[in-house]
């Protein structure tokens, strides 16, 4: 089991602990045992942390809301006609068992409330009486699970917008010039670079029936989403499914002296994506 609940590590027969660090900083076995053991390893982060010698620091004072909102005669699903307060400018957490009401209040009810009065979407909110407080927000914002890419092809460097910036730079090369290729030679959604055989997808779905499909690399690429002559290209050293194929801490040296991709990449690397 791969977990890192910890009540799930402390009632675990053994233990396996990889790290220290992630990506390159991690790979290596720290320590194995039961989870007394793992703490007496000072080598081992999740050892201190289950023992109690490092600990999460826990705010000595709290944020006073800003305001409240008030959700009144909630009935959507299992809710029984339930008045509800929320703060304002605080982090609040709904709980509660499996099958309670918490999505039906927040996500048919408040999201749905507050997107139709603020945002004008069109949705239809669950059963409920009104919500005041409505007038001190100007808009919501509903983060789920759903992937933020618009196709299977999406990655980190399109999410953030910094792929176009890439093969604008690849494209501006000598090599690339010299070829008379363009920037939408590096895109993999469009022919001309991307690998014919797979579409740019970088693998081939083999239909087993009535089995799960199976996906293996495409063995013209190599799971390179582009064909030779692209990958041909290269910006110090680099191709571009190897720049692709970069962690954020690896990319952030090598655009150092390329402030328009540097500044995006910095960004993921600050919020801990590295």
């Amino acid at each position: 089991m791969v977990e890192h609940d910890e009540d799930t590590m402390l009632a675990a027969d053994y233990i396996v602990d990889i790290g220290p660090g992630a990506g390159s900083h991690g790979g290596e076995v720290i320590a194995c045992g039961t989870a007394e053991e793992i703490m007496q390893i000072p080598e081992s982060i999740t050892g201190q942390y289950l023992s109690g010698k490092k600990r999460i620091p826990v705010p000595e004072t709290r944020r006073t809301p800003t305001g409240w909102i008030k959700v009144l005669g909630a009935q959507e699903n299992n809710l029984k006609n339930v008045d509800v307060e929320i703060p304002l400018g605080v982090m609040t957490c709904v709980t509660g068992v499996s099958g309670s009401g918490k999505s039906s209040l927040v996500n048919e009810i408040l999201y749905k409330h507050l997107a139709r009065e603020l945002n004008r979407a069109r949705c239809i909110p669950g059963r409920h009486k009104g919500i005041e407080g409505v007038e001190q927000l100007d808009k919501v914002i509903n983060i789920d699970q759903s992937p933020i890419g618009r196709t299977p092809r999406s990655n980190p460097a399109t999410y953030t917008g910094v792929f176009d910036l890439i093969r604008d730079l690849f494209a501006s090369t000598a090599d690339a010039k010299a070829k008379g290729y363009s920037k939408g030679r590096f895109s993999f959604n469009v022919k001309g670079g991307r690998c014919e055989a797979c579409g740019g997808d970088g693998i081939i779905k083999i239909e087993m029936h009535f089995l799960p499909d199976v996906y293996v690399p495409c063995e013209v690429c190599g799971g390179k989403r582009y064909n030779r002559e692209t990958l041909d290209v290269k910006y110090k050293g680099k191709s571009i499914f190897d720049v692709l194929d970069m962690t954020v801490e690896e990319a952030l040296p090598f655009f150092e002296n390329v402030p328009f991709i540097r500044r995006k990449i910095e960004t993921l690397y600050d919020v801990g994506l590295s």
